[in-house]
């Protein structure tokens, strides 16, 4: 299997991995070398800001087009602080629940937002 680095420092343009739009642009290129069964190692190497709805739009939609155990074998990352490891997770585990049954909780905020 052949190997991408990709670094998000070049792909954000700075140290801070903040907007939706970059993480748009790194969710489209991630997903193009997904598609040609590349592993990808994404590389946190000087990002010193990294917040959600960057990781929500880079690596959470990632889980609407492929399952956990495609994902675990072909995307890793390095040089990610503790505490960004910590938000990448909590990402991820909010990703898998939304995308397993979508319809359904699409529904219930629905509803909620309904009964206001």
């Amino acid at each position: 299997m052949e190997r991408k680095i990709i670094s998000i420092f070049d792909v954000v343009g700075g140290k801070a991995a903040v907007s939706t739009e970059d993480g748009e642009r790194l969710f489209t290129t991630i997903n193009a070398f997904l598609e040609k069964d590349f592993k990808v190692i994404l590389d946190f190497a000087n990002i010193q800001t990294l917040i959600t709805t960057f990781l929500n739009a880079a690596i959470g939609q990632l889980y609407s087009k492929y399952d956990s155990p495609f994902l675990r074998e072909h995307l890793s990352v390095r040089s990610l602080q503790p505490e960004d490891k910590e938000r990448l997770v909590k990402t991820i585990e909010r990703a898998k629940e939304y995308f397993k049954d979508k319809e359904n909780l699409e529904k219930d905020i629905r509803e909620a937002f309904d009964d206001e």
